[in-house]
């Protein structure tokens, strides 16, 4: 794979502000791996993009990672999800939505969590296979 140049951000609080929230949403993606209601692949790529503009040792960490690793550098050379990530998310997706119809009791709650939750799905389904 052919190494894009990192362009980090010369303002240094922006430049720190886009790292911080790397960081948080790779703790997002790496909790999505065990939480049925947080998808992990969109966390990584939003990390990933982060670190690209940050940190170009945090985002070569991220991408040296034995599972996620392969998820961003499948994204970012062929914009594709594989069939095993694409079914681990709508598995953990669909158990989200159950949890929530049957716990939670609150209808805003339910219809926006399951608007947030569809519009993820058809992003998932939407994208190349790997």
């Amino acid at each position: 794979m052919e190494k894009k140049p990192f362009k980090l951000i010369q303002n240094p609080v922006l430049r720190n502000t886009i790292f911080i929230f790397g960081l948080i949403t790779t703790a997002l993606g790496f909790l999505g791996l065990f939480l049925p209601l947080l998808p992990t692949t969109p966390f990584l790529i939003l990390s990933a993009w982060c670190f690209l503009r940050s940190s170009a040792k945090a985002h070569n960490w991220l991408y040296n990672q034995p599972f996620l690793g392969e998820v961003l550098i499948d994204w970012e050379e062929k914009q594709a999800i594989s069939i095993k990530a694409k079914l681990l998310s709508i598995s953990m997706i669909l158990a989200s939505f159950v949890l929530i119809w049957i716990r939670v009791d609150s209808l805003p709650v339910k219809i926006g969590t399951s608007v947030i939750l569809a519009t993820t799905t058809v992003f998932i389904l939407t994208r190349k296979n790997n």
